[in-house]
């Protein structure tokens, strides 16, 4: 594009301009009405017409869309249709052109109205100010006249009303300019007006008008390269038909028609030129200013429409002069503005004939764009990957293996998009070269099928990665692009059976395993059509297309896995690994197909291959993944039901009588037993164990065997652990079945009372258990006995089971007891002293992660016992005291259920939180003596887990209100229970518990502080009042904490309003007068006694600890009173310092000539009777004063704005930061109401655009390098 030269901001006209029309104009009056209009913009100044051409133009002038004009103001016709939106834009546009051709002054008012009104503007431009007023000066008229009480305009206004406005205005402007592409954008008027005020908008300090104006001229600049991109095809036309005409013989040639061609194409440059001219104009007065605004909207709108230039008119634009800009702002700090410039790529790189043209940017910013598939966003994330796979598919020697492999492992990604995103990269870099099939060889299927090689190298990654766990993930991501890969079940079975081609190399163990792990993941995906756990953004409804596409794919899954699965068992009958994950296939069968496909007998084989491995087996997974399958085959909805119910029938059987048997001739030789006995118990009483867990086995009494080897386990104690952990599971099972045959309803009642009583014998054996020799057993017996008591809670009658109640089980304080000694003795634990079951490899970090994981597990089954109320929440205390000790381990399990026993009682909640904290303070004082030091790390930790407790009562001080008051209370007499070790005179045992207390203070709400305050009082002397020792520093420093805000009446939560508006209020309150009297009373006092005589006047009711009395009495008290009126109820003076006092106050009223004192309780009922008529009073005068400060500020904020534009054209932004700095700065953050919103770019942007260089791709004409951080091209 040519670089033209610059469009002042203030455009003038001379008389000698011609309107051009092309040959194809869409206009169709004829000449005398081109020279009519061609005559409306003869003039010097815009606006500016010859007398008497006011009222020219027909009945179009003065009026748009029909309606009628008054006085030159707009009537907002034209903002109101577009934000309607009902109208067809083009007639709306062709409307617009009409009223042009009449009266272009009076459109472009309208216009120019039209973008004012949708920056949000209220005010109007006159015929009068846009006649005589340059574009700035209206700018400036305009943003005085600006709504100040709103930042929302029509662009970011939410509500469906707005929700299409910015489609429609963009819409407007790109029709308006495409209808006036022939004639009107050439007339040097209607163009360069719109232009220099867009450009003046953009400019502005108003976000508003910046963010409006920006998003007009790009749109305005999108359809001007549409304009040019035409004019150059119907160049390039021209061109070709002139060469054409020019080539043939002289005969044959019309120069007429050459003539007409040439004339042609002369007009056709020249309004290109005038174009280019104008995109110039746009692209450095706006672009390459607003970029880089402040606001992310605008940058972000700038990058979008380059990058559509860039792709439309890719002669013009695609060249490293521009996409650097877009090189530059992938660096934004902004999600959404470095997503518009990876979506402004896309395009490009789409597109593989403009990759030449590329190769300079990619190389320069390829590992930015690498790095952006890591970034913190995972939409850019996702669009980075994207790129890059366009990038690989253009070329494949511009990314590096290091480039690749950092997207590689992106497909074990939680976020399932940008999973997909790197598994499409990964399918295309990998498994995209295919061998070629040779036409007409039939089709190779199998182990020699084209699938064969790309599924071993998914093997093959899968292993190099080295996330074993993760296959659901890698088929997760690989299954929307390589979906027909990852269901060629035939050739994967062929892999696992067959044996290899010749010369081909066999499949390691390692590969069979990971092999069929991936064959288990496609076959859940295929069958759940869901992410695997993880994953997963809840349950999408399927279309009918994917519906039949999953039945098709069970069917198919089916038939051949029903068939293959017997002899894959069969080879890899003795590796569990294997076993285990092929066993899980029957699961998502259609177990209708061995039926209808008359394949019974491979469902035989299926039975006697499973039989066979669960007498080989003694692996658990095993036997359970054998379990789940007997399970799923015995379905009573299918035919096959009956053979699979005899076949596990007859299993069980034998199994049964085969522990019944043998466990008789273990318990019978006792001490004598040898190893294989035991042996042969405990592996079946494993089998046992992994059936009962899916399978009623209520029919054999599997109960009174296993709690006769517990029993003789407790007696003798040597029963093997192993027996003892299966036995107790199997018990435990053997309970879980019956409830749930009683939650049925269809049991009898002696099913219920046996039940009864086995429970609770189990849970007995259960607690004896808890004291074995061998943790693994205590292990087992503490979770069963956790989820016993969580099952038989009162919990359990709830929702119609009101029949369960004689069930109901509730623990004794011994149990209670030993559950919380387990967890203190088993779980806070340092990881150095927990040797379980690590057999001394303590450096091995997985053993140390699996002990914390199994720790985090017991923890979590007590703490489900508080949440439930099974257990006293005070034991809970126990539990909360290690919360910052053993944060990293267990502080969201500690922290989530001081949550939920908040919710449940939040009184009690906080009473065990303060007992928690006396616990720890107790320790402290048996560990260290009454005489620590409180700058101890021990004091200081219990200090610190006081403020953390705090914490968690969050901002809303009404709703713990009660809550923390209760606490105080409790702390309070905690701190004056024990007398002082150092005898009379001396501070209480417990008295800096005080300063762990105060860490609660500022969850008080003010008038509560004055009653914790007062009932603090109740347990001090007045000898306490007078001392400042050191040791006294717990007491002063608490009674600080209740008195601070005391006095100020913003402290209140229902005020409204934030407490540093209420600071500077009370800067403005006068000081009160103080008599003499009452100067000369409280010299006698000390300083701490007054401030807490003043509190004491101002002290309100508090829920928990003072219930205030019903009162009748209306006699009203001076609020001038002195102090001492107050102060006597609490500490009774000595009878001589009462007799100082009075003789002290002789102007005292005469009633009351001795003052003695009152008992506690009359004393609250007088004080909160005076209370409440002088709160009614305060909050009457502090309404009325804060809106006397409102009305103010507004003003002063008036003020300040009209005074600033007046003053300086275009401001400054430290001059607007600054400029009321110290008479603003506190009001403005005590204020709720909403204020205009300024933002201001770099004052180092605000240039004229006549100032602008004609080398503006020159970076230091444009960017200062030091800003993006990235060297120039």
């Amino acid at each position: 594009m040519i670089a033209a030269p610059e469009i002042p901001s203030e455009f003038s006209y001379t008389q000698d301009t011609d309107t051009r029309f092309s040959s194809d104009t869409d206009f169709s009056e004829d000449l005398d009405g081109r020279g009519a209009n061609s005559a409306k913009g003869k003039g010097g100044k815009k606006g500016k017409k010859a007398a008497g051409e006011k009222g020219k133009g027909g009945k179009g002038a003065g009026r748009l869309n029909g309606h009628h004009q008054e006085n030159g103001m707009e009537n907002m016709m034209l903002f109101e249709v577009v934000k309607l939106g009902r109208s067809a834009m083009q007639s709306v546009v062709d409307d617009w052109i009409e009223s042009y051709k009449h009266d272009r002054d009076s459109a472009l008012l309208d216009l120019i109205n039209f973008f004012i009104q949708c920056s949000g503007c209220k005010g109007v431009v006159s015929g009068e100010m846009f006649r005589n007023m340059q574009n700035s000066e209206i700018i400036r008229r305009m943003t005085e006249e600006f709504d100040e009480d709103s930042g929302d305009y029509p662009l970011t206004i939410a509500g469906p009303q707005w929700k299409k406005f910015k489609s429609s205005f963009c819409e407007f402007i790109s029709v308006l300019v495409r209808q006036c592409q022939y004639s009107i954008i050439y007339d040097d008027y209607m163009m360069d007006t719109v232009i220099s005020l867009l450009t003046g908008l953009s400019d502005s300090q108003v976000r508003a008008f910046r963010h409006t104006s920006t998003l007009a001229a790009m749109k305005l600049m999108t359809a001007l390269v549409n304009v040019a991109l035409n004019l150059s095809i119907n160049m390039d036309n021209t061109q070709r038909q002139y060469e054409a005409e020019r080539n043939k013989i002289v005969a044959k040639r019309a120069n007429d028609r050459l003539e007409l061609l040439l004339q042609k194409r002369k007009e056709l440059q020249e309004n290109q030129d005038e174009i280019e001219n104008m995109m110039n104009a746009i692209f450095k007065g706006v672009f390459v200013h607003r970029y880089r605004d402040s606001i992310a909207e605008i940058r972000a709108i700038c990058i979008e429409e380059i990058g559509v230039w860039m792709k439309l008119y890719s002669d013009a634009f695609l060249n490293d002069s521009y996409l650097k800009y877009v090189g530059w702002t992938m660096h934004d700090k902004q999600g959404e503005v470095r997503l518009k410039c990876l979506t402004a790529l896309q395009g490009l790189y789409y597109n593989r004939e403009l990759n030449a043209r590329l190769e300079l940017f990619t190389s320069r910013f390829k590992d930015r764009i690498v790095s952006m598939t890591l970034d913190k966003e995972y939409d850019v994330a996702v669009q980075a990957i994207k790129l890059l796979t366009l990038v690989l598919n253009s070329t494949d020697e511009v990314l590096t293996p290091e480039d690749c492999e950092s997207v590689y492992h992106l497909v074990y990604s939680a976020h399932r998009p940008v999973a997909i995103a790197a598994g499409e990269f990964l399918y295309k870099k990998l498994f995209s070269q295919r061998e070629p099939e040779e036409e007409g060889a039939p089709k190779r299927r199998g182990r020699q099928s084209p699938n064969a090689n790309l599924i071993k190298t998914t093997v093959f990654f899968f292993l190099e990665s080295e996330l074993h766990e993760h296959a659901a993930y890698l088929v997760d991501s690989l299954w929307e692009c390589g979906a027909e890969l990852l269901k060629d079940w035939e050739c994967m079975i062929s892999l696992l059976l067959d044996d290899p081609l010749p010369g081909e190399e066999a499949l390691t163990d390692r590969q069979e395993t990971a092999l069929i792990e991936i064959v288990l993941c496609t076959v859940r995906q295929a069958a759940e059509c869901h992410p695997p756990v993880g994953r997963g953004t809840g349950k999408r409804v399927m279309t009918a297309k994917e519906k039949k596409t999953q039945l098709d794919d069970r069917t198919r899954m089916t038939e051949l896995f029903a068939v293959a699965l017997p002899p894959l068992l069969a080879k890899y009958a003795v590796d569990a690994e294997k076993v285990t994950n092929l066993l899980q296939l029957p699961q998502f069968f259609d177990l209708e197909i061995y039926t209808t496909g008359r394949l019974e007998k491979h469902l035989e084989a299926l039975l006697r291959q499973i039989r066979e491995i669960v007498e080989k087996h003694t692996d658990t997974e095993v036997l359970e993944s054998c379990s789940k399958t007997y399970h799923a085959l015995c379905n009573e909805e299918f035919t096959i039901f009956n053979r699979v119910d005899i076949a596990r029938s007859q299993l069980l059987d034998e199994l049964v009588d085969k522990f019944t048997r043998l466990l008789e001739d273990f318990l019978q030789e006792g001490e004598d037993a040898d190893e294989d006995d035991a042996y042969q118990v405990l592996s079946t009483l494993k089998r046992i164990t992994a059936f009962h867990n899916a399978h009623d086995l209520s029919g054999w009494d599997l109960f009174t065997s296993n709690f006769k080897l517990l029993n003789t386990g407790i007696e003798n104690g040597d029963m093997p652990e192993q027996i003892v952990i299966h036995s107790l599971q199997c018990t435990h099972y053997v309970i879980l079945w019956q409830l749930a045959k009683l939650s049925e309803g269809s049991s009898r009642k002696d099913d219920m009372v046996t039940l009864r009583k086995q429970m609770r014998a189990f849970c007995m054996m259960c607690q004896r258990y808890l004291t074995n020799v061998n943790t693994a057993v205590k292990e087992q017996a503490f979770t069963i006995l956790c989820d016993l008591l969580l099952i038989f809670s009162h919990q359990m009658v709830s929702g119609g089971r009101e029949h369960l109640e004689p069930l109901v089980y509730s623990p004794e304080d011994s149990l209670q007891s030993e559950l919380l000694s387990f967890i203190l003795n088993h779980v806070f634990i340092d990881q150095d002293d927990d040797t379980n079951s690590t057999d001394g490899q303590q450096d091995d970090e997985a053993v140390k992660i699996e002990a914390l994981h199994k720790r985090r597990n017991l923890l979590a089954a007590y703490c489900k016992l508080i949440i439930y109320c099974v257990v006293e929440m005070r034991t809970g205390a126990d539990i909360f005291k290690q919360y910052m000790r053993y944060y990293n381990d267990y502080g969201d399990i500690i922290k989530e259920t001081m949550s939920k026993t908040r919710q449940i009682d939040k009184i009690q909640c906080a009473k065990t939180l303060i007992l928690s904290l006396q616990q720890l303070f107790n320790e402290m004082l048996s560990e260290l003596g009454h005489g620590f030091d409180r700058s101890s790390s021990a004091f200081c930790g219990i200090k610190e887990l006081a403020r953390r407790f705090s914490l968690t009562f969050g901002l809303d001080q009404v709703k713990t209100r009660d809550a923390i008051a209760m606490l105080h209370k409790d702390g309070i007499e905690f701190a004056f229970k024990d007398p002082s070790p150092q005898g009379e005179g001396g501070p209480p045992l417990n008295l800096a518990f005080l300063d762990i207390l105060s860490e609660f203070s500022s969850k008080l709400m003010r008038q509560d502080k004055r009653t914790v305050h007062m009932y603090l009082e109740r347990f001090m002397t007045f000898q306490m009042a007078l001392q400042r020792e050191d040791c006294w520093l717990p007491l002063i420093s608490y009674r600080n904490s209740l008195q601070a805000g005391g006095d100020d009446d913003t402290m209140s939560v229902m005020s409204g309003y934030s407490s540093r508006g209420s600071s500077v209020r009370s800067k403005k309150i006068k000081p009160p007068v103080v008599t003499a009297g009452t100067s000369a009373a409280k010299r006698k006092l000390p300083e701490e006694e007054s401030s807490s005589g003043e509190v004491w006047q101002q002290s309100m009711q508090t829920p928990v600890m003072m219930p205030s009395p019903h009162f009748t009495s209306t006699a009203m008290r001076d609020p001038k009173r002195s102090r001492d009126d107050s102060y006597i109820g609490v500490y009774p003076l000595p009878h001589d310092q009462q007799q100082q006092q009075q003789q002290q106050q002789p102007h005292q009223h005469p009633q009351h000539p001795q003052q003695t004192p009152m008992d506690y309780n009359s004393q609250v009922t007088w004080m909160l009777a005076q209370r409440q008529q002088e709160e009614a009073r305060q909050q009457q005068e502090r309404a009325m004063n804060y809106a006397k400060l409102r009305t103010n500020l507004q003003h002063a904020i008036s003020r300040r704005g009209t005074g600033l534009m007046e003053e300086d054209e275009e401001p400054i932004v430290e001059d607007v930061m600054m400029s009321s700095e110290g008479r603003m700065d506190d009001l403005n953050e005590g204020m709720d109401f909403d204020t205009m919103d300024i933002d201001l770019p770099p004052s180092k942007n605000r240039r004229e655009r006549s100032e602008l260089k004609p080398d503006y791709f020159d970076p230091a004409s444009i960017m200062d390098e030091s800003v993006l951080g990235v060297s120039m091209f």
